[in-house]
């Protein structure tokens, strides 16, 4: 370990999961830093710089979706959460709260190491302000200064709402957007509950992006099943447009 690792701060209760996580984290270039409790976490997050932070969320002092809310005031770091809880429920709370991803035990460290990647490809942002204004992934290309759509290098024509949608979804690249808060940021507070609109304009949006495949089949446009949407970030690391 030395000075340049990536730093992640990890909130864990359990001694074994952090020796886990400890070890598996030196192995791969990164400076773990252990916490058994939401508060003492919070309290390092105030004090000192992470990269990125992995959070249970059955901790025995603080429920860990106000521990990811509490985070967000001292750190920019992405948190992903992980835990033995698989359902819906908790996932919701988890994104809601503001994680960049989630992991149900037992995980892989192989899957582990690629969710903290894209995660911290996320937060990364070109210096360039040209290159900042393109977002590009996969087969698509989107010109946030020009206001243009390309699809295999071909212009594709977005209605207003459909570009406002995949702005949304361009600028948490990566990330698991939950269906409320896509459709607070697109159509408003007032509509969290209507996901037919959601569903109506992430399906015409899918459809000119990646033709007629299956939805359960989509390469860049996932469904998160009861939870939302990503947009999946290329593996050469596509940058969020800052627009």
């Amino acid at each position: 370990m030395n000075t340049h690792d990536p730093r992640v701060l990890i909130i864990e209760d359990e001694l074994e999961m952090r020796r886990f996580l400890r070890a598996s984290l030196l192995a791969h270039g990164y400076a773990p830093i252990e916490s058994s409790t939401g508060g003492q976490g919070i309290a390092y997050a105030s004090s000192e710089a992470v990269d990125l932070v992995l959070l249970d969320m059955g901790l025995p002092d603080i429920d860990g979706a106000e521990v990811t809310r509490l985070l967000h005031d001292w750190t920019d770091a992405p948190v992903i959460v992980l835990s033995a809880r698989s359902d819906e429920e908790t996932k919701i709370r988890a994104f809601d709260a503001g994680a960049s991803d989630y992991l149900t035990k037992p995980f892989a460290v192989g899957e582990l190491l690629a969710r903290m990647r894209a995660a911290r490809r996320h937060i990364a942002r070109p210096a360039d302000d040209q290159a900042a204004s393109v977002f590009t992934t996969g087969v698509l290309r989107v010109d946030f200064s020009a206001g243009l759509v390309f699809v295999r290098d071909r212009e594709v024509r977005l209605t207003p709402t459909e570009y406002k949608l995949l702005q949304l979804l361009v600028e948490n690249a990566g990330r698991v957007m939950t269906h409320q808060q896509l459709l607070k940021g697109v159509w408003g507070a007032r509509c969290i509950s209507r996901a037919q609109y959601l569903h109506v304009y992430m399906g015409r949006l899918r459809a000119k992006i990646e033709g007629d495949a299956d939805p359960d089949q989509a390469k860049l446009l996932v469904t998160v099943p009861g939870v939302g949407y990503r947009l999946r970030a290329s593996e050469a690391g596509a940058e969020a447009a800052q627009v």
